[in-house]
């Protein structure tokens, strides 16, 4: 594990430059043209060094019987072109020109395509700039948690202070009793204006 900052690029293996891989493809196919295809097996054996595929390994031994077959067959027809077969001839032309194209193509394909990917793979990625662990979170943003809690909070009760002192209401007087006492007072004061009547009348 590593802490904070740019992971460390692993280290690719070594390749050789530009240069010298054309100038190492120029000699392999000049001499595989110069030679007729006999020597085809040079090239094969550096690509299934460069690879390290089975494929390539397995390509090198049919490369090499094939190559072995040709220089038997060479050997075996007449010192004198003349005295050789318009099908020897054809056969040996056709031998040489599949060998020589098969062998080329192949191994230009392949090798080129082999430092192509090792260089996309060894060539480091752009450094983008990581996002901090922890973000800061906005003023006017909520944590969706708050969020959904919110909405609850509201068909909750309030809960009553308990250093709040509440104040009984007050007691209505009952209206009976006020009506009874108001007429008590209209009949005692009918009772004294009557007996003021009579007395002024007495007199």
């Amino acid at each position: 594990m590593h802490g904070y900052g740019p992971t460390p690029q692993q280290q690719t293996t070594s390749r050789p430059s530009p240069a010298t891989l054309t100038a190492v493809r120029v000699i392999l196919v000049t001499v595989t043209v110069l030679s007729c295809g006999l020597l085809g097996w040079v090239a094969m054996l550096r690509l299934a060094i460069v690879t390290r595929r089975p494929r390539d390994w397995v390509l090198l031994v049919v490369v090499m019987v094939l190559n072995a077959a040709l220089f038997a067959f060479i050997v075996s027809t007449p010192d004198d072109p003349d005295d050789m077969s318009d099908a020897s001839v054809l056969l040996m032309l056709l031998w040489i020109v599949a060998l020589l194209a098969g062998v080329i193509t192949y191994y230009l394909y392949v090798e080129i395509r082999h430092y192509s990917s090792l260089r996309s793979l060894g060539s480091p990625a752009p450094y983008t700039a990581t996002a901090p662990a922890h973000p800061t979170p906005l003023p006017y943003q909520q944590h969706p948690a708050q969020q959904h809690q919110q909405p609850q909070q509201h068909h909750q009760q309030p809960q009553p202070n308990p250093y709040t002192v509440q104040t009984p209401p007050p007691t209505p007087t009952p209206a009976p009793q006020r009506l009874d006492q108001v007429r008590a007072e209209l009949d005692e004061l009918s009772d004294y204006l009557r007996k003021e009547n009579r007395e002024g009348e007495g007199r």
